[in-house]
């Protein structure tokens, strides 16, 4: 009576395992019509290599996945609990609950650039508030509909299964399946293993597109935004990199006086020191504590005035030229001077005229001449440049007594990108493009962005990373210039680079 009885459990925990395989089956035709999302939201590699990569990686991880799912989830189940309706519907349950996840990391994939995890916790939540806010109702409705539809499909496919599943055991066809659904996995780990040894970036590039994959690394990170390119056997500094993002076009500006703030003034020093900083304390100024300026001189002109990374060889070609966003219309409401006692040599350009209401002016005398500038409400004192030996983005003293702007940037960071799209909104003037750089008055859209000929950095909060163009990196607290003992983020990276998206090089 024992041995019929255990051969009873035999049988039935056997014809539920196989029946596990099959449902499995199903669900990786279902799962690859969901992982395809994720190539979607990707550019198409460029070689036979990529493409041959993509399509075996899509197979075999995404059957993979399923099949993990099957080993801690349905197999233990089966095996502990070998009731058939039982296990057949909590197999049905569990499987909806997790395309549900999954849909769900698609759709955060396909927005945002990145799954679901801790790391981006706070950019998932705020995606999804948006959601929720912008139509509570809808939003409960398509996610109950899927989640029913979902459900619907696994009770359907857990049913056909079982009842087709002698059949489908004659059918032969498992173990071809098999071999081929592990072939590809196999296949691919050995594609990827020789692009990673021989710098093959267009398939190590795709590190990280499916979930539960091979994490990103600082490389793949930059082949996959095309700052390397596939076919590059070493890492060389950025200044050669045309971007995709940013195709070369003229400002059109435009703008209304009835939208125009207070007058504003932004001078610019090449040095501040402490005689200067007792008597601006004196007048009322308060300083910016996290303000950063490059070091060279020529890429804070071209943060400051133009609004432009320095990534490429011909600087000079932008600094003998007034910025394109300084046209007719635009020079009856904004200034760009020098003091009679200042000569900046790289701005040939520059003149000594007397500044607007809306003004940029370069004055090597602050201490001086502050008292000439009385007339504006709004007073910005900045370095040119910062100062460091580590950082090619270092910290520059800034002082202002615009009192809107110190209340509402006493924990950000500020840098010589956000002064010119800050001063044309105070000047009601408009660009169709955003800038690279902030209004500092607005709610801060994307972690802060700055790119030069060997490195990428990024700001969010109080926390600073940096990029390097032979693929190290560094995480330092902006505030302190302590250095943080954590990992890349990713996430932090690549919502900064949607600024190269939205804007175009002046």
């Amino acid at each position: 009576m024992v041995l019929e009885n255990n051969l009873s459990l035999a049988k039935k925990v056997n014809r539920l395992l196989h029946w596990g395989h099959w449902f499995s089956f199903f669900n990786i035709l279902l799962a690859l019509a969901v992982t395809s999302v994720y190539w979607l939201a990707e550019p198409s590699p460029s070689t036979f290599l990529g493409w041959l990569y993509l399509i075996l990686n899509w197979l075999g991880h995404t059957a993979f996945i399923c099949f993990l799912f099957f080993i801690l989830t349905i197999f233990p189940i089966s095996l502990i609990f070998p009731y058939q309706r039982h296990v057949r519907g909590m197999a049905a349950v569990l499987a909806s609950a997790a395309f549900v996840i999954l849909i769900f990391d698609a759709y955060v994939y396909a927005n945002l650039g990145y799954h679901i995890g801790s790391a981006s916790l706070d950019q998932t939540s705020e995606l999804l508030r948006q959601q929720i806010v912008t139509n509570l109702r809808n939003f409960i409705l398509i996610v109950a509909a899927a989640s029913a539809l979902l459900l619907s499909l696994e009770l359907v496919i857990s049913n056909f299964t079982w009842k087709k599943i002698e059949r489908l055991k004659q059918s032969a066809i498992g173990s071809s399946l098999f071999a081929f659904f592990l072939g590809s996995f196999m296949l691919s780990h050995m594609i990827h293993i020789y692009a990673d040894a021989q710098l093959k970036y267009d398939v190590t590039k795709q590190d990280n597109v499916l979930p539960l994959s091979y994490p990103a690394t600082a490389k793949g990170f930059l082949a996959r935004y095309q700052f390397i390119q596939s076919d590059e056997q070493t890492f060389d500094a950025f200044k050669h990199v045309e971007f995709p993002h940013m195709p070369t076009m003229q400002h059109d500006l435009s703008c209304n006086t009835h939208a125009a703030g207070k007058s504003t003034l932004i001078l610019v020093s090449t040095h501040i020191d402490k005689a200067l900083q007792r008597q601006l304390g004196e007048n009322g100024f308060k300083a910016l504590e996290k303000h950063f300026a490059p070091t060279h001189v020529s890429e804070a002109l071209l943060n400051l005035l133009y609004g432009k990374f320095m990534t490429n060889e011909h600087i000079k070609q932008y600094l003998d030229n007034a910025p394109s966003w300084l046209n007719e219309q635009a020079k009856k409401r904004i200034s760009i001077s020098k003091a009679s006692n200042t000569e900046v040599g790289m701005l040939s350009w520059l003149q000594n005229t007397t500044p607007l209401d809306y003004a940029i002016v370069f004055d090597n005398n602050v201490q001086d001449n502050l008292r000439n500038y009385q007339k504006y409400d709004n007073i910005v004192v900045l370095e040119l440049t910062g100062q460091s030996l580590q950082f090619n983005l270092a910290k520059a003293k800034a002082w202002t007594n615009w009192h809107a702007l110190l209340q509402l940037q006493s924990h950000r960071v500020t840098q010589q990108l956000d002064w010119l799209p800050t001063l044309l909104s105070q000047a009601g003037c408009a660009n169709r493009s955003s800038w690279l750089g902030d209004d500092l008055l607005s709610p801060e859209r994307l972690p802060k962005l700055s790119i030069n000929e060997q490195e990428i950095i990024s700001f969010k909060k109080d926390k600073m990373v940096i990029l390097r163009a032979d693929g190290s990196y560094g995480v330092w607290s902006a505030g302190t210039l302590v250095p943080l003992n954590e990992k890349l983020n990713f996430p932090l990276l690549t919502d900064a680079l949607k600024r190269l998206d939205t804007t175009h090089t002046p």
